[in-house]
Formats: structure tokens, sequence, C-alpha cells
């Protein structure tokens, strides 16, 4: 299994050796919408009411979706090598934080029961 650090130096080495380099900030940016639309698009026809235009298009669903997750997951590890956020940190940062923030707001929601 690998660790966010371990897919952050992972992708980093793909585009130096096969990406040649990196697509600017903006670029990846706009690329990370359009990958975000793309699982949008999927959980509204796998979870939501939207239909798939033909059955084949249902059949590789879960596939299609895995794979588009995967590349949200590529675009935003680009952006963070690029703007030199550690993952790993901000994440567990980012869970402390909500933890601490949160530990009784959810827990008492009656929406949530």
């Amino acid at each position: 299994m690998m660790t966010i650090h371990e897919a952050q130096h992972t992708v980093d080495e793909w585009i130096r050796t096969i990406g040649v380099k990196y697509y600017g900030e903006l670029t990846n940016t706009a690329i990370l919408m359009e990958e975000v639309g793309e699982v949008a698009r999927l959980m509204a026809r796998l979870y939501g009411e939207q239909s798939f235009k033909t059955p084949e298009q249902a059949d590789s669903a879960r596939h299609d979706l895995a794979d588009e997750m995967a590349d949200v997951l590529f675009v935003l590890i680009c952006l963070a090598n690029q703007t030199g956020v550690d993952l790993t940190a901000a994440f567990t940062a980012n869970l402390n934080k909500k933890t601490t923030r949160d530990a009784e707001r959810h827990a008492s929601n009656p929406k949530l029961k």
C-alpha cells in the first residue's frame, strides 16, 4: 500500500521522466475541475436519477468511477507538488481540526440519527 508521501514522490518522478514537466498551476487547476466533473457525471448516473445513454455505459461505470477518482487524485497531487504542499501533513492537520471542531457537532445533529 502506498502512503500519501510515497504517492507525491511517485507522481513527481512520473512527471519528470514520462510526463516531461508539470503543466502550469492554472492549467492543472482547470484539469482538476474537469476530472471532478467527470466524477460528478458518473455519480449522477450511478447514485442519482440521471440515466446512462446505453446499457454498455452502465456496465463499465463502476470501473470508470474508480479511474476518474484516481485522475482527480493524480492532478491534486500534481498541484500539491507544484505548490510545495505536503499532503500528509496537510491532511493530518485538517483531520485534527475537524476532530476538535466537530467533536460534538455531528453527534448532536438529529439529521444524522
